[in-house]
């Protein structure tokens, strides 16, 4: 009886394309635009968000709950004076996943770049 793990060796397989690798909860537009703006101010805070990325806040809400379920963030609530705050905070996971999102976008600009001999 032959051993199934004999036979012809694997193909080598060509490295995946960097679209692939693009993670579906940071690509999205208004995703991707909550962490940055969060990555560059550290701490942002909702109405900000709201104003910047021409969001209704119940659409704000959505997508922040989307990465906060996902480890990306953290949502502090408190308050400034008499007024309810809401303050958003990028986690260790959010920057890892910001940097390899933009990792990959620099990969898929340098081949579109590349292939149209620019």
């Amino acid at each position: 009886m032959s051993d199934p793990t004999d036979g012809p060796a694997p193909e080598p397989t060509a490295p995946a394309h960097p679209v692939n690798g693009l993670d579906d909860v940071v690509h999205q537009r208004v995703r991707l635009g909550i962490l940055t703006i969060t990555h560059e101010a550290r701490r942002v805070e909702f109405g900000y968000l709201r104003t910047h990325l021409e969001l209704t806040a119940g659409n704000l809400s959505q997508h922040l709950g989307v990465l906060e379920t996902a480890g990306l963030i953290e949502v502090e609530k408190g308050y400034a004076g008499r007024r309810g705050r809401t303050w958003i905070t990028l986690t260790a996971a959010g920057n890892a996943a910001l940097a390899d999102e933009i990792a990959r976008l620099k990969l898929l600009i340098t081949r579109v770049e590349t292939a149209s001999g620019q």
